[in-house]
């Protein structure tokens, strides 16, 4: 199998266990506002094959999240794809300038800082659409609400990406579908 075709079909795994983790994995956390861990396997991604890599499987997991279980259709889908691509290319995009664990860690905070502010901005202008109620009424939930459920979401991805990528790698390399040393360093 060339390098590209290898590419695709780890990236195109990645995508279906990111929507196997949206399906099974939500959790309630705050008010109607459900955590999943998708955004963990994107950000594995984007590391191991950059920042492109981390918006396509975004879109490609929000796409099949719209179709399938989502409650919220296009709206959904748009708002999906800004969270998971505010903190997953963010930490990729970082990390593939430095690729060191201090690479990764600043790209993953940077990450989480960028999808809270990101999130609260959109929140403010879409949220009124699709959940039916005034703006001020959905200004009113962006400290109480909308900023937790934005901690609290991506202090988990940004935690359990560092846990989880160096066996994943490891695992990737050892079934030959990467062939670079790209694990994270000192």
């Amino acid at each position: 199998m060339n390098k590209k075709t290898k590419q695709l079909t780890t990236i195109g795994t990645l995508c279906a266990l990111a929507y196997a983790a949206t399906v099974f994995g939500r959790v309630p956390l705050i008010l109607f506002l459900k955590y999943d861990p998708k955004d963990i396997i994107i950000t594995l991604g984007g590391f191991v094959f950059g920042p492109l890599a981390s918006l396509s499987m975004a879109v490609l997991v929000s796409l099949a999240e719209m179709l399938t279980v989502s409650e919220n259709g296009i709206l959904g889908f748009l708002m999906n794809v800004i969270s998971s691509a505010s903190f997953a290319c963010t930490a990729a995009f970082l990390y593939r300038k430095k690729r060191m664990r201090l690479g990764a860690t600043a790209g993953l905070l940077c990450g989480w800082g960028c999808m809270i502010a990101v999130m609260l901005l959109w929140n403010y202008l879409i949220a009124p659409i699709y959940m039916g109620t005034s703006r001020e009424a959905v200004a009113r939930l962006l400290i109480p609400a909308f900023l937790p459920f934005n901690l609290i979401k991506g202090g988990l991805n940004a935690g359990i990406t560092m846990l989880l990528y160096r066996p994943v790698t490891a695992g990737l390399r050892h079934s030959h579908f990467i062939e670079t040393d790209q694990e994270i360093t000192r």
